[in-house]
């Protein structure tokens, strides 16, 4: 409570929302029945996962079912642009808006330098948000919404949202988690080409190491050490709240719909949980889920599970972030192996488990390979009399020979529960919205009025008034014709009919009427839907750095422009534009060392380590980490810093410098080079005027590509004290 002009008032309720990915429209539809309050979608082009790409109907058809929910739609623009491709981004925004997009998820600053469609932008996770003082920037140019860096602990949260004064904070809460920080890695540009900022990462990280110490001493063989298990902030959710978090961000933009439904549904329930016990807390979106199963996030795919940083590093707990034998969904435990046989084993299964035709199960060998099996057929074992013997199981697969390392004793985990996934094809959902309806009567005819709550609609129709000849019977059929909403997003939670009705209403009647009402409140509810605009900006607000590399990212001529009018200058280009051939490829809070128990910091915890390890390989001295192709990487160990982080930087020439995979995947219309004012008459412009020469310099020369293997290899343009003047105005 708070006391504004003698008065003691409650403070507004923060509104929550859970936030689903969506491959396509139709899994974005999924995740607005099973419970999401907005949903994130790639566009046709420049979403920060390649694969997952839009038409812009498809966007419109999703944007216009989560409208009637109030629920939104954000879409992914969220690489780094060339300057070729940066005009077809600005394009594209403008599309998109035009679909019905709510939000922009921007990472490349270029496209703030000039015009953008006037709806809410948000600072994606590529952003690498991990300082008050960056985030207060974001907010500072116009970001509504930013996405903190997955590794942030609690306290960093909450100091974030200290510094902001309006921007919300958005979330990772579930899904596979980058050993990087997000928009920090290189490694894939540099072995493959395919960068992780323009949403082709070859994913890299997940593919196992040998170990080895400086001196050669080997410390782990084909360990998947910078494979990171699943996020799973679940149990952490009302301290998110607590720390200032109010968008709850499902990964998994690449994932099927059986996941978006599942995992979409388990976190509705679980916040509704919060919201139910905490009247200061509220949803953004409106509308009931009722599911037809009971959500298992364990059931579709996962690499186990962790809650990663939030709570800080904690070195009296055992480090279990990696899975170290296998990226891959292992599943849940299901079943002891008890006979293994050519083409079948005999299991018995844990309680309340039963198999089905087209399971897939898992087993780590004695050699530590995770190995699967594919179940052609199950069915029980029977005893002599012919009845099923409790949870024993014959299981048929299609391997006629003993499978390789199973064994008697061994459990069997499910990483593909069949009767589930089929369960999940279906309609496991229906999301409604509760009204009111009131019907009365007049002298002329008949009312019906609409209420969400919040507005009401109301429809009329003329009629000769008669009396019923059975008046129980008239009224329950009116009651239960006005019920009917099925083929709308409402449900009537009350419907109010007059005690002494002595009207007959015809069924026809009482439908137009319900039809009527339904229809003006969902045009009502859509006019007056608010539509999330572009926050204020400052042209001037500094960037919190004087100085930037190629960690800023800076890949095309607008975004150097952009840091420039900030004050900072930067020196070199974003990697995919000209690689750092020693650079750092990834930063991380994720430790090899610990991952090992080779971590000097958890001796006091742990003494037992000494016990089994040579006291000299706990020195942080860096490690040597060796791919299957023979390239090395150093790992380095900052365990003064704050937090402590690991490094991982290349060992050898194997880096090359490699040109920006094209992302235009058609020739660009001749129109496509820009949008004038007066196409879009409503576009917000900088005017030139505002802004000092220093501050409006562009570098002398553009962006090249430094490809040395193309005709364009020259040198990459410099960044130093020779600029040009530029008269272009800055709009956004």
């Amino acid at each position: 409570m708070t006391l504004h002009a003698g008065i003691w008032t409650a403070p507004a309720p923060t509104a929550l929302e859970l936030l689903a990915p969506a491959r396509d429209a139709d899994a974005g539809i999924a995740a607005i029945d099973h419970g999401a309050d907005a949903v994130y979608i790639g566009g046709p082009a420049f979403g920060a996962r390649a694969a997952a790409g839009n038409s812009l109907d498809d966007i419109a058809r999703l944007t216009a079912y989560a409208h009637r929910f109030n629920a939104r739609v954000f879409l992914a623009l969220n690489t780094l642009f060339t300057n070729e491709e940066l005009p077809l981004a600005r394009k594209l925004a403008f599309e998109l808006a035009d679909a019905g997009a709510d939000v922009l998820i921007l990472q490349d600053m270029g496209l703030l330098e000039g015009p953008l469609p006037d709806i809410e932008l948000h600072a994606s996770t590529q952003c690498d948000i991990r300082t008050p003082e960056k985030a207060a920037f974001l907010e500072s140019v116009g970001f509504s919404q930013l996405v903190l860096a997955r590794e942030l602990s609690l306290p960093e949260i909450a100091a974030v949202r200290a510094k902001l004064q309006h921007a919300r904070i958005e979330f990772f809460v579930h899904g596979a988690l980058c050993v990087s920080y997000s928009g920090q890695c290189w490694m894939s540009q540099a072995l493959t080409g395919r960068s992780a900022n323009r949403g082709e990462c070859s994913q890299l990280c997940r593919l196992p190491y040998d170990v080895y110490t400086e001196a050669g001493t080997e410390l782990a063989k084909s360990k998947h050490v910078l494979s990171l298990k699943d996020n799973d902030q679940s149990a952490n959710l009302e301290a998110l709240i607590d720390a200032g978090v109010s968008s709850f961000k499902i990964e998994g933009r690449l994932k099927g719909a059986a996941y978006v439904k599942n995992v979409t549904a388990f976190y509705r329930r679980k916040l509704d949980e919060i919201i139910a016990r905490r009247p200061e807390l509220s949803r953004t979106s409106q509308g009931d889920s009722a599911f037809t199963f009971e959500p298992a996030p364990e059931k579709v795919f996962n690499r186990g599970q962790t809650d990663y940083f939030v709570h800080g590093r904690q070195y009296d707990q055992p480090y279990e972030l990696a899975e170290l034998e296998s990226p891959k969904h292992a599943g849940e435990p299901a079943a002891v192996a008890e006979e293994v046989l050519p083409g079948r084993i005999i299991v018995k299964s844990l309680p309340g488990v039963t198999f089905a035709n087209g399971d897939g199960l898992t087993y780590l060998a004695d050699d530590e390979e995770i190995r699967g099996i594919a179940v052609n057929r199950a069915e029980p074992v029977l005893n002599k009399a012919g009845k099923p013997i409790p949870r024993l199981w014959m299981l048929h697969t299609l391997e006629r020979r003993r499978m390789d390392g199973l064994r008697p004793g061994l459990v069997l985990k499910r990483n593909r529960d069949h009767a589930f996934l089929r369960m999940m094809e279906g309609k496991t959902a229906e999301r409604k919205i509760p009204i009111d309806l009131i019907f009365t009567t007049h002298e002329d005819g008949l009312d019906l009025v609409a209420s969400d709550g919040v507005r009401c609609a109301a429809a009329s129709v003329a009629l000769d008034l008669q009396t019923p000849s059975d008046l129980v019977k008239n009224r329950a059929n009116l009651r239960a014709q006005l019920s009917r909403l099925g083929d709308t997003p409402f449900a009537a939670a009350n419907i109010f009919i007059p005690e002494d009705l002595d009207v007959f209403v015809p069924a026809s009647v009482a439908n137009q009427l319900r039809r009527a009402a339904a229809d003006d409140l969902l045009a009502l509810r859509e006019a007056e839907r608010e539509k999330p605009r572009r926050a204020p900006w400052d042209d001037a607000s500094p960037y919190p750095e004087r100085i930037l590399g190629f960690k800023a990212n800076t890949a095309n001529d607008q975004a150097a422009a952009f840091y420039a009018a900030h004050g900072a200058r930067v020196t070199m280009p974003a990697f995919e534009i000209k690689p750092a051939p020693k650079a750092d490829l990834m930063t991380c809070r994720h430790c090899v060392r610990a991952s090992l128990k080779l971590c000097p910091k958890m001796l006091k915890a742990f003494p037992e380590i000494l016990q089994t390890t040579d006291r000299a390989l706990l020195r942080p001295e860096p490690l040597v980490l060796v791919n299957s192709a023979g390239e090395r990487f150093k790992a380095y160990f900052h365990c003064k810093a704050s937090p402590c982080e690991m490094t991982i930087t290349p060992e050898g020439d194997f880096v090359r410098a490699r040109a920006p995979r094209t992302m235009i995947k058609t020739a660009p219309p001749a129109e496509a080079a820009g949008r004038s004012a007066d196409t879009h008459p409503d576009e917000r412009r900088r005017s030139s005027e505002k802004r000092s020469a220093s501050k409006r310099s562009l570098p002398e020369k553009r962006f090249t590509r430094d490809n040395q293997s193309s005709r364009r290899s020259g040198a990459f343009a410099k960044f130093d004290n020779k600029h040009r003047k530029s008269g272009r105005t800055r709009g956004r």
